[in-house]
């Protein structure tokens, strides 16, 4: 065993050598023919290796400079790409504006579901009142329609919500409003009160209630800010804000000019150099029509009337809305007072605000609304709510001048949180104390608790305070012209010279209390019958008749007011 492994060591060992051996001589042949080779090409070679040099030394600098040039370019495209980033990330915080075709269309989608609903109802009454033996069919009928229309309505409603533009909507809500507010405060405070253009607001008339005289005093601040000047209170006593003056309970209209004087006086109209312009409302009965400020509502500023009606189901209401929003700019005391009160009666929403207006109103100017036709609307609020899966007690915020109401409400509508104040009743109730000061911060704050913090009005527009809660509700959102139901009148301004409609539909009439409608047609509004027909005066063929409501839409009226063309604010950003 030894033996064998001796041998196979020795054979390794000799296998080895002759490997290194064999190695060793073909190293030696390389070597040689190696040298041999160099010394029979070494000059070629040189020059070959010179003239490849170069070249390469050539590209190399071509290349430094493409890579130079592709360096800049790089840069340049990384700059390009970062600015479109910015670009695209601005461009998505953008909020672009519905067309209006489609907001208009939206709108008149749901007024019209609430007229057929008003002629399919009244319709039904009728024929309830005709056969008796019906009867029991058609309150079945009434009540499948009613269900039908809840949903409906609640269907069209949410479009707003669902349809992308409800950011838009308060973004440009909040931007036009702005906008109107910078303007105002630019007119009521000039740098110099001795050299601005003014309007002295006056009033003569001690018929009026609270809600007519503000109606009023609107009206001024208005042409003021139409004509550019500073609207100053004039004879304030006759306002009868309160014993102590509006400044008691509002901010004051202007921070830096109250005097009445001016080198110039005149009565309205007066004209451009005219310094100081008395103007006095009710505006004589003497005075000729032409001479009446053109401005009054429902007209429209011109520059701003295209925005507006995009925003606003009924842009008049929303407009007027903003100047009231000026004018009520509560004093710390004032907001205190309603706090306390808000406290005290223990005010919590969602709420329903009824204004009830009884006493004097129905001596001349509206009929009798039984409560029972105002909460029959209440439920209808609050059934559309149910819809939403929405079960939240049922409130209203009852604001009346007929203190009983308040039992009354509570014995037929136990399942109601009634909310309110029996002693503000009385005050407005009373013709010998509605003027006290204490009264008239009572309609004040009805006012502000109907307009600010109830979700839906319910009321009469025949009444002067029904109308102005919506007006200032509408001031504070985007869009409240829905949220409403009036037992009488459509809406209209106090003093206003008209309110149209235009025929979008033709109609031939099916009877002598109709009128033809042709497409065009400008009708004078006299008022909705609430049964699917509206009456007024065709101006085309001067007759006054009745029109279905559903083909027929508001008219927007515009003129130029002042357009401060320095007091401005982004549009769409």
């Amino acid at each position: 065993m030894k033996s064998t492994m001796s041998f196979m060591k020795i054979t390794q060992c000799y296998n080895r050598f002759w490997k290194r051996i064999f190695m060793f001589s073909v190293l030696v042949w390389v070597y040689l023919f190696y040298v041999t080779f160099y010394f029979n090409c070494e000059k070629p070679f040189v020059d070959d290796l010179e003239q490849t040099l170069a070249i390469s030394l050539q590209h190399l600098d071509e290349e430094h400079r493409t890579n130079v040039e592709l360096t800049e370019m790089r840069n340049d495209l990384v700059h390009k790409l970062r600015f479109d980033e910015k670009k695209m990330k601005k461009k998505k915080k953008l909020l672009y504006p519905p067309p209006e075709k489609y907001e208009l269309l939206r709108r008149r989608i749901y007024s019209n579901t609430k007229e057929v609903w008003y002629y399919i109802g009244s319709t039904l009454r009728s024929l309830a009142n005709e056969f008796d033996d019906l009867k029991p069919k058609v309150s079945d009928m009434k009540t499948m329609v009613d269900e039908h229309y809840r949903s409906l309505l609640r269907d069209v409603a949410k479009l707003a919500d669902v349809d992308g533009y409800s950011q838009w909507r308060w973004k440009e809500f909040g931007s036009l409003s702005r906008l109107v507010e910078k303007r105002l405060r630019h007119t009521q405070n000039p740098p110099d009160c001795s050299k601005a253009r003014k309007l002295l607001c006056n009033f003569f008339n001690n018929c009026c209630g609270y809600g007519c005289r503000v109606h009023h005093f609107v009206k001024c601040l208005i042409v003021a800010y139409a004509t550019e000047r500073t609207m100053i209170i004039d004879n304030p006593k006759n306002w009868e804000f309160t014993s102590r003056g509006f400044e008691n309970i509002f901010i004051p209209l202007s921070d830096t000019c109250t005097s009445k004087d001016g080198d110039t006086v005149s009565l309205w109209p007066g004209n451009e150099t005219t310094q100081v312009i008395n103007y006095i409302l009710p505006t004589p009965e003497f005075i000729a029509k032409h001479l009446h400020p053109p401005y009054i509502p429902v007209v429209l500023p011109e520059d701003l009337a295209g925005r507006i009606n995009v925003l606003h189901g009924d842009p008049a209401v929303w407009w007027i809305g903003q100047f009231f929003k000026y004018i009520f700019r509560p004093q710390p005391s004032t907001t205190i007072a309603f706090n306390q009160f808000a406290k005290r009666v223990h005010f919590q929403k969602p709420i329903v605000g009824l204004h009830v207006r009884r006493t004097d109103k129905l001596i001349s100017e509206a009929s009798l609304h039984r409560l029972e036709e105002y909460m029959y609307h209440v439920e209808e609020y609050y059934k559309i709510k149910e819809l939403n899966g929405e079960y939240d007690t049922k409130r209203i915020y009852l604001a009346t001048d007929e203190p009983t109401l308040f039992d009354e409400a509570r014995l037929k509508y136990p399942e109601y949180d009634i909310i309110g104040d029996p002693e503000i009743s009385k005050s407005a109730g009373s013709l010998q104390k509605r003027e006290l000061d204490d009264s008239i911060m009572d309609i004040i704050t009805d006012v502000y608790f109907l307009s600010h913090h109830c979700d839906y009005l319910v009321c009469t527009f025949s009444s002067n305070v029904c109308r102005l809660s919506y007006e200032i509700m509408n001031s504070l959102q985007p869009d409240a012209s829905a949220k409403f139901t009036s037992l009488d009148d459509t809406f209209y301004f106090h003093g206003q010279v008209h309110r149209l409609n235009v025929a979008l539909i033709s109609h031939k009439s099916e009877g002598p209390e109709e009128m033809d409608l042709e497409v065009g047609d400008e009708i004078e509004v006299a008022g909705n019958h609430w049964d699917g027909y509206s009456k007024g005066t065709n101006l085309r063929t001067k007759k006054t008749l009745l029109y279905p409501t559903f083909k027929v839409t508001t008219k927007i009226e515009v003129l130029p007011f002042a357009s401060y063309p320095n007091i401005t604010l982004n549009t769409w950003t």
